[in-house]
């Protein structure tokens, strides 16, 4: 029981900004929720931020044990100056901004009926001691004009996407069938066509040489497209509606012309970096410089990925179980129905799955996979995404080796260690319908990502702990291959927590728990570590850390293990079968052929 002297003394001090044009307001409350100050009106000048860090100072003086955490409600234009300056202060100062969606609801919650700039910030402040949020990434000087050009980058992309949109929209009743016959409206000859004959009724009557003389086309594509307007089913025509195609044809060349600009600001900026390992991304077969610049823009550091496969979840190249449904021949979609997520960054993705289809020709790990992937019916647009993931793996490779990349090297060990029988469990166990970012990561390790004689900070893929991994517990037996969805059925979270004595350490009640994260030495923090008991899945939301998976995945964390080793160990603990029985796989024949990915 705290004594009043003890209640009065804050641990924490919340502080919520709510960002404008031209100013921003502050509200200040300690943990117990009451005002540790004033709230104070920030002008976007050097007067308002002299005030605010003066009021900072201030609190750190008088509550010199107390914590500051800043939120600011959200990112963007105006918070960037905001956020830098505070990023700058020797305060202790954690600064997070952005996730609106839960910021609104916090507001909602608290002040149904109002919003105003005081309301706005104060449930900044609530949020900001209540939800603990991780501090936002501070981009280093040098990597920061490379960031906002990928920002505008981005939007401009945007941009040019929704004039295609607008297109499509307005030829789909000028000019139906154009679509039919062209894959890509944005292509320079379809723009200079539709410049020349905006409707049916002028394409008609053109002659097919006339068409066959625009750039990139030819006299067959010319014929297609003279016999459609001819027999067009559009409903607007005349003066005016060639007007309109026109004006949305150069709206869309417009913002091409943005785009393929900013694309060469890019490449300048990031030619402009200082010389440390993303130099050698570029190096990967499949990935040019434009790709390279836009992955490194938005990774900004390499050190703030643990593994490989933090850094293919950041980016949201994964697949995703979708049954939801039906198909085309309206069809329930069958069990395991897979489609890659469309989480993460819409630029990168953009540029990665032009570059994946690159490496198709260029890199032969890339390759290779995609044609395994294939032969086990694996769909075309999956198995590329897939190939981009391996793209990733890649990238991450290089740089954290600082070294640049080895074809011959990298195609060695994936010969050598293709029949071994740890690497063909991994990767049945990546195409299970429960797979792990371990076994993603140990597939990588095996697929020629040697880290010998690091130049710079390497993270093994047996583990996504900041702390020195224990030392490897060695199974007594190597029993072969191991169906890793069935060892997953016979062991829940729950029991894996309890015997390596981490659920006694966790909060809460029902399936979610909270405590800290037995992976990182992190001292303050004691809820990054979130567990639900019913999806049986951990994840360490602590900045620096990020370990996360099911049951299997925290053994192998806990022992330091590689997947195939901890799987066996997990096994002879518990007393688990590593095999289903041959009459058991008979009921069910898709157990007889794992679909594999690595």
């Amino acid at each position: 029981m705290k004594t009043p002297s003890q209640a009065a003394v804050p641990r924490l001090i919340g502080v919520g900004i709510d960002t404008a044009r031209y100013g921003h307001r502050a509200t200040f409350l300690r943990d117990d929720r009451q005002p540790a100050s004033p709230p104070l009106t920030i002008t976007e000048d050097p007067q308002g931020y002299r005030q605010l860090r003066q009021k900072l100072e201030e609190l750190h003086r008088q509550h010199p044990q107390a914590e500051l955490r800043v939120h600011i409600d959200a990112a963007g234009q105006y918070a960037t100056n905001l956020q830098r300056f505070l990023q700058s202060l020797a305060l202790p100062l954690i600064v997070s901004l952005g996730e609106p969606k839960r910021n609104k609801d916090y507001h909602k919650a608290l002040f149904p009926k109002r919003t105003t700039d005081a309301t706005e910030s104060h449930a900044m402040a609530r949020f900001a001691l209540a939800e603990h949020p991780p501090a936002a990434t501070d981009v280093p000087a040098a990597c920061y004009l490379l960031h906002e050009i990928a920002g505008r980058l981005q939007a401009a992309v945007k941009d040019s996407t929704r004039a295609i949109n607008r297109l499509h929209n307005l030829l789909a009743r000028v000019f139906p069938e154009l679509a039919m016959q062209v894959r890509d409206l944005s292509a320079l000859w379809v723009l200079a066509l539709l410049k020349k004959y905006p409707t049916p009724k002028r394409l008609a009557a053109a002659p097919k040489s006339a068409l066959a003389k625009l750039p990139w086309a030819n006299l067959e594509v010319a014929e297609k497209l003279h016999a459609a307007a001819a027999g067009s089913v559009g409903s607007l025509a005349g003066p005016l509606a060639e007007a309109l195609v026109r004006q949305q044809v150069e709206q869309l060349e417009t913002c091409l012309a943005s785009e393929k600009k900013l694309e060469q600001l890019l490449i300048e900026a990031y030619r402009a970096l200082p010389s440390s390992g993303h130099v050698h991304v570029e190096t990967i077969p499949g990935i040019g410089v434009k790709t390279a610049a836009v992955l490194v823009a938005k990774m900004i550091a390499i050190e703030r990925f643990a593994t490989a496969e933090h850094l293919v979840g950041y980016f949201g190249v994964f697949p995703e179980e979708n049954t939801s449904g039906v198909d085309r021949q309206g069809h329930p979609l069958p069990p395991g129905t897979m489609h890659m997520s469309a989480k993460g960054a819409d630029l990168v993705r953009r540029y990665l799955w032009n570059a994946a289809k690159s490496a198709l020709q260029f890199n032969p790990a890339v390759r290779q996979l995609y044609a395994r992937l294939k032969a086990r019916g694996t769909r075309g647009d999956v198995a590329l995404g897939h190939c981009m993931r391996k793209l990733l793996h890649q990238v991450f490779g290089v740089w954290v080796r600082n070294q640049p990349y080895c074809e011959a090297a990298s195609l060695s060990r994936q010969r050598k260690t293709s029949a071994d029988a740890p690497v063909a469990a991994a990767v049945a166990a990546a195409g299970s319908e429960d797979s792990s970012a371990s076994a993603a990561v140990e597939i990588e390790a095996a697929a020629g990502h040697t880290r010998d004689n690091p130049q710079s900070k390497v993270v093994t893929a047996a583990t996504a702990s900041v702390a020195p991994p224990r030392a490897p517990v060695k199974p007594e037996s190597s029993p072969g291959s191991i169906d890793y969805a069935f060892l997953r059925e016979q062991i829940t979270l729950e029991q894996v927590l309890s015997h390596l004595g981490y659920l006694e350490r966790l909060r809460g009640r029902g399936a979610q728990r909270y405590g800290p994260c037995p992976f990182h030495a992190a001292k303050r923090e004691n809820r990054s570590f979130s567990v639900n008991l019913k999806k049986h899945v951990f994840r360490c939301c602590h900045p620096t850390c990020h370990a996360q998976g099911a049951a299997l995945d925290l053994w192998a964390l806990a022992h330091g293990l590689p997947l195939y080793e901890a799987a066996l160990h997990l096994a002879q603990t518990f007393h688990l079968q590593t095999q289903r029985t041959r009459e058991e796989a008979t009921r069910n024949p898709a157990l007889l052929t794992p679909t594999a990915i690595s």
